[in-house]
């Protein structure tokens, strides 16, 4: 599988702003600060797709980009949904209230929607904030895909022992990504791709 080309879409503050869906779209959620940015960069292969910042909480609206594949020497193409980091204390309460209409709006309604890559910090383990949307996709039945990121600030000793804690306190699936080494990019991709039913240029995302 090639990534060919990736480009930004469309942003939004509102679900009314976007566009419909074209093709088929895979969401990107987690607490702010989690690598999320830098994980999609990654599995694209461009450095700056996706804005980083050092500063938590950078992701305000959400932002579609799609990425065109070659995959079974065909191509196809595939929305990646960036969306708003959640429970960063510093924003003012107003607009993280605001996000959360926007986030689950987005999850629940949104008709192109083939799966969610839930990012959790390896350093962090799973927090209440992760727990409830796992517990909210499985309630509006959009398939989750777990990732840990910043596999490598862990000393190499302890990685497989912190990935198998939190594949036993989930009790599910977890893909161990390093956004520095690319380490999990071809199992991550393995799963959108399965995720999205791509095996041909033209399967798109139909209600």
């Amino acid at each position: 599988m090639d990534v060919l080309d990736a480009e930004f879409v469309a942003g939004a503050t509102a679900l009314g702003q976007l566009p419909a869906p074209t093709f088929a779209e895979i969401a990107f959620a987690g607490r702010s600060n989690v690598g999320k940015s830098s994980l999609i960069n990654n599995l694209v292969r461009r450095k700056k797709l996706v804005r980083t910042s050092s500063a938590p909480g950078c992701t305000r609206a959400i932002n579609i980009f799609r990425v065109r594949l070659r995959t079974n020497d065909e191509e196809a193409h595939l929305d990646l949904v960036d969306l708003p980091g959640y429970g960063y204390a510093q924003r003012s309460k107003a607009e993280r209230r605001s996000w959360g209409p926007l986030i689950e709006g987005f999850l629940s309604e949104r008709p192109g929607l083939r799966g969610a890559v839930v990012i959790l910090d390896i350093r962090r383990g799973v927090q209440d904030d992760d727990l409830q949307l796992l517990e909210f996709l499985e309630s509006v039945r959009v398939k989750p895909i777990v990732v840990v990121t910043k596999i490598d600030k862990l000393p190499a000793s302890k990685r497989k022992p912190a990935i198998a804690a939190l594949r036993r306190e989930l009790d599910r699936p977890v893909i161990a990504y390093s956004s520095v080494s690319g380490d999990g990019r071809d199992a991550l991709w393995r799963r959108l791709l399965s995720v999205s039913s791509i095996e041909r240029p033209d399967v798109g995302a139909q209600p």
